[in-house]
């Protein structure tokens, strides 16, 4: 009988943080909720199959939401806010929680010298119950 040495799984094949984030995917969801004021809450359960089965981009770390942030314009990024912040709510396995890709896509709009308005703020509240957003934990 022979012993052999114990090697982890391979953490970066298996690790969804480490997947590239779909610029596609991305642009059918700002594209189905529309980059208007958002006044009304979509419901997302009707949207794109693809967009739904993406609840992996829920869990993408906040560093890679920021460097991705600097594709989109201010509009673009606040269709990204409604559809995370609606997504926790609508869809099943979407849970941010103190992860939510809404606090790094809100900072960026900080960072731009553009940050959410009061309407948007409200909005969110609204329509979440997660306490986090959009600033994160304190």
């Amino acid at each position: 009988m022979s012993v052999g040495a114990w090697e982890p799984e391979n953490q970066a094949s298996n690790d969804q943080s480490r997947t590239e984030i779909d610029r596609v995917l991305l642009a059918k969801i700002i594209h189905a909720l529309g980059e208007e004021s958002g006044e009304n809450a979509p419901d997302l359960k009707s949207i794109d199959q693809d967009i739904q089965l993406a609840h992996w981009l829920a869990g993408v770390p906040a560093a890679q939401w920021l460097a991705e942030a600097a594709h989109w314009n201010e509009a673009q990024l606040w269709a990204l806010i409604r559809f995370f912040t609606l997504a926790e709510m609508q869809l099943p396995e979407w849970r941010g929680g103190a992860e939510s890709p809404v606090i790094p896509l809100a900072k960026s709009l900080r960072q731009r010298k553009a940050p959410l308005q009061r309407e948007q703020l409200l909005w969110i509240r609204e329509h979440s119950d997660n306490r986090y957003l959009p600033y994160g934990p304190l």
